[in-house]
């Protein structure tokens, strides 16, 4: 019996890498020219890493992560995405010292037990970044911009962005009492799903896929109409700041993200035609994380691209993709 790929992970083949190696030295150059530098952290890295993190309750952490008890009864796990792992890095090696911002790409393998579908695989691929140092909305309009310049060089066209803030916690806690008096008289109506969300993590919610808790989501107060001055403030800076870059928004008011260390502006970019796997990728403002994991209390915004979800979105188009000849940049020697 042939051994196979194993089921969630697939093989890029030398065809398929021309074109995997193209985006990555893109984005490589983009990253370089806006200031950031190259980071590379472990594939392994400790489960309270992600738990402290990503929160208890998400269905990452819940669910999806790769997670076992080493030799010395540490409990270990595949990283299930890169921004924890980045913030771990910057604080053991000390890399906000004598910067005011710190800026920080990576490529790279994420791991996740999700059931495999279309743009959706247990071992996938991001592109990330990270600027650690600043409350200003400029940089969030940087952050923001260097995503779609990324995906504007590659090739990628049709793609939507998606944004919304979703404020500080004082913010959040009184959205979430106001969601809670909406939703009382709809419980028998959700699923059991969201009623484990919403003991653990209210706006979860917003992340269900069933039909029936969408039509209820959408018809719920929104997030924006809760920010406080600041947040409301900081949220129109980085609107007119997106306006000034000619960066096309769609703001979404039910966009809220599944991971608990997000504050303030959220995005996500989604290609309309990757079916129900269309986000290419997504980030936001995490102002609270590094303190969380034992840091002083430092802003931060990043996000991360889909690089497998970028090819496809590429293949939906051939004239998009570039395959390099074999010869370019090559010497042959012809012996007689």
């Amino acid at each position: 019996m042939k051994i196979k790929a194993v089921r969630g992970t697939k093989d890029i083949l030398p065809d398929q890498a021309e074109t995997w190696r193209m985006i990555e030295e893109k984005a490589r150059k983009i990253c370089a020219d806006y200031g950031y530098r190259q980071i590379w952290t472990p594939l392994l890295e400790e489960a309270r890493l992600f738990t402290r993190s990503i929160g208890s309750s998400s269905d990452i952490v819940r669910k999806e992560m790769y997670t076992f008890s080493d030799r010395k009864k540490r409990v270990l796990c595949l990283r299930p995405e890169g921004t924890a792992a980045v913030v771990r890095a910057y604080l053991e090696h000390g890399l906000g010292q004598g910067a005011t911002v710190t800026k920080l790409y990576y490529f790279g393998p994420m791991f996740r037990a999700e059931r495999p579908q279309a743009g959706r695989l247990r071992q996938f691929h991001h592109i990330g970044v990270e600027a650690i140092g600043s409350l200003s909305p400029y940089l969030d309009a940087e952050v923001i911009s260097l995503a779609v310049n990324i995906l504007q060089e590659i090739g990628v066209k049709d793609f939507s962005l998606q944004l919304n803030s979703i404020g500080c916690i004082k913010d959040r806690q009184k959205y979430k009492t106001s969601l809670e008096q909406a939703l009382t008289p709809k419980l028998k109506q959700l699923c059991a799903d969201c009623h484990s969300r919403l003991k653990v993590n209210m706006l979860r919610i917003f992340d269900c896929k069933h039909q029936q808790c969408r039509k209820i989501t959408q018809q719920l107060p929104v997030m924006i109409d809760f920010l406080c001055s600041e947040c409301n403030e900081h949220y129109r800076l980085v609107k007119h700041l997106l306006a000034s870059l000619n960066v096309a928004v769609a703001e979404n008011p039910f966009l809220v993200r599944g991971l608990d260390y997000y504050t303030k502006t959220c995005f996500e970019i989604i290609h309309p035609q990757l079916g129900a796997q269309n986000a290419l990728g997504a980030g936001g403002r995490y102002d609270n994380l590094v303190n969380d994991l034992g840091g002083v209390q430092t802003p931060a915004i990043g996000f991360a691209l889909g690089l497998e979800r970028i090819v496809a979105a590429l293949e939906q188009k051939s004239d998009q993709l570039t395959h390099p000849t074999r010869a370019a940049g090559g010497v042959y020697i012809a012996t007689i």
